[in-house]
């Protein structure tokens, strides 16, 4: 088998993986450079809670509409961001941690998602929704996240600085008059939307693998985020393409596939990346540690 006929010829002959291949790619590019922010953050297993807590909202769309994509996405959207709200209002009132209340709200939406699902639908639509369609986008689909990610750009170009220094030094920007405030609660509602979106992709439990798996990754190639971005969209796209190849010619399902892809990068750069990799490391050591003396 030629090179064109393994890589080239499955997207070029079949018109559902050239889909696949558009909406996971969008997805790469509008959700890996929110993983990078999400990483320099410390808040990288929040991304894994809301796109938990988005549960609830797509099956409560889903009784109410069945598998209308504009229903389950507003009822994501709106349940995200109370779980986001909710989450920030108990770590201010009360002793426990942000990440520990993310944690409970997480583990009760997804219960009470799955809880919903189950009442009115099928074990076909419990699996639709938690792992998405990957190979099975319509043109709804398709322009939800392409149109997401493309917003997701645009938003991200405009506030980039604010960004950063939210991450860096929030204290910092409420002295300048910068309403550190409203850039987290407006980066919030970024990701909410783009773990939205991205769930009829890879479903509720594996789209948040495509924003911090490629962002985890980039960071051991670059230092800044300015190029962090740009790389995990990259690894983002190749893992995608990697994924989609394996489930077509492996027949493997698609959907796991491509996170395990992406997990492969992040193995890889973990072992060789210039930056804090650890054969880069145990190069750099002194020799009498590399001895273990």
């Amino acid at each position: 088998m030629s090179l064109y006929e393994w890589a080239v010829s499955p997207f070029a002959d079949y018109g559902f993986m050239r889909r696949a291949l558009a909406g996971t790619c969008a997805l790469a590019l509008g959700g890996a450079p929110l993983g990078v922010f999400l990483v320099l953050r410390r808040m990288s297993l929040m991304g894994d809670a809301m796109s938990h807590a988005i549960l609830p909202g797509v099956a409560a769309g889903f009784l109410a509409a069945g598998l209308s994509l504009g229903a389950m996405m507003l009822g994501g959207v709106v349940t995200g961001l109370a779980v986001a709200l909710l989450a920030a209002l108990v770590a201010r009132m009360t002793p426990l941690r942000e990440d520990a209340s993310f944690a409970a709200f997480y583990l009760i939406s997804l219960g009470l998602g799955v809880l919903l699902v189950s009442l009115r639908g099928s074990n076909m639509d419990l699996l639709h929704v938690l792992f998405g369609t990957v190979l099975g986008l319509d043109d709804a689909a398709l322009l939800l996240v392409t149109g997401t990610a493309s917003l997701t750009l645009l938003v991200l170009a405009a506030l980039y600085r604010l960004l950063a220094a939210e991450c860096l030094d929030p204290g910092f920007l409420r002295a300048c008059g910068g309403r550190g405030a409203w850039v987290h609660m407006g980066f919030l509602v970024l990701v909410v939307v783009n773990l939205v979106a991205g769930f009829q992709v890879l479903g509720t439990l594996m789209v948040v693998g495509m924003m911090m798996l490629p962002a985890a990754a980039a960071r051991f190639w670059a230092v800044s985020a300015a190029r962090q971005a740009p790389l995990a969209a990259a690894i983002g796209v190749a893992a995608s393409v990697a994924g989609l190849l394996a489930s077509y010619h492996y027949n493997v399902p698609a959907s796991p596939a491509i996170i395990l892809a992406a997990g492969a990068c992040y193995v890889c750069s973990i072992a060789a990346g210039p930056q804090g990799g650890l054969l880069r490391a145990r190069r750099g050591a002194p020799a009498r540690f590399r001895r273990g003396e």
